[in-house]
């Protein structure tokens, strides 16, 4: 099994950027879909990006298409999230996932996947 262990949140200005880290301890990491959900307060938990256990599939939901960015390394047990031109609307605790399956395309629903983070804080300030 695999523990994520998310960094890199804050506050940052509208417009800005900010990079997410996610460390997975464990054996065996590059056998895991990686995925980043975020939860903002008082909605429900929803899916932002996942990458497959090679980086050769990504998925992106609409809201951050071409902005957001999801990458990972291997050799280091890590999957990035690159967020640019960040909005109000982003403000949310972004919580990394771990999913054991060596399907091509990752999944975008969150009960699907097998460890979870504690999450991080984002804050867009307007």
């Amino acid at each position: 099994q695999v523990q994520p262990v998310e960094s890199g949140g804050g506050l940052v200005q509208a417009g800005g950027s900010l990079r997410l880290s996610c460390a997975a301890s464990g054996r065996s990491f590059s056998n895991y879909a990686m995925g980043w959900f975020r939860q903002a307060p008082g909605k429900e938990r929803e899916f932002v990006a996942a990458i497959n256990w090679s980086g050769s599939s990504t998925v992106y939901a609409d809201s951050v298409k071409g902005r957001f960015t999801i990458s990972r390394d291997n050799a280091k047990n890590t999957v990035y999230l690159q967020m640019n031109s960040l909005q109000f609307e982003d403000t949310a605790v972004y919580y990394c996932a771990a999913r054991n399956r060596l399907t091509y395309r990752p999944e975008t629903t969150g009960d699907l996947y097998d460890y979870w983070g504690q999450g991080t804080q984002v804050t867009v300030s307007s």
